[in-house]
């Protein structure tokens, strides 16, 4: 999958000033859309949009023409989907699925990690490892 880089939820990485725009899968509680937006980022809900109940296949499509970052605890079907896009926004996996209090404080951490930049085909796996959040960042499809 290309090289990784796993640790704490801050960005080693330099980044170029941009707002992102985020779009939560309907598996993911609302309140993310809050987060991001106080974080200085644009966000929908798949819900919002009327999108609930749409095909993952679907769904993509809708990402990628309206240049989304998306969010999401489905790991293994959007990991296959983003691995046909030759270029997108990036895809934010919250691992495991958890409760409501627990998704802000994963995706908070993801929003640290990416800060004011983006993730353009790149995978931020983000979850709990011995008791703290930590970000894993890796290029998809692979360079």
């Amino acid at each position: 999958m290309g090289e990784a880089e796993t640790g704490p939820c801050f960005s080693a990485t330099p980044r170029s000033l941009k707002v992102a725009r985020f779009l939560i899968d309907e598996c993911l509680h609302t309140s993310l859309v809050e987060l991001a937006h106080a974080a200085g980022h644009a966000a929908d809900h798949v819900t919002y949009l009327g999108l609930g109940s749409t095909k993952d296949w679907q769904l993509m499509d809708t990402v990628l023409e309206r240049d989304y970052t998306f969010v999401t605890n489905n790991r293994s079907d959007f990991l296959a989907l983003y691995n046909r896009a030759p270029l997108h926004a990036g895809l934010v996996i919250i691992v495991p699925n958890v409760a409501p209090p627990r998704q802000r404080e994963l995706f908070q951490a993801a929003l640290e990690h990416i800060g004011q930049g983006e993730i353009v085909n790149a995978i931020l796996e983000v979850e709990y490892v011995d008791g703290r959040i930590e970000c894993r960042e890796y290029p998809l499809p692979p360079a």
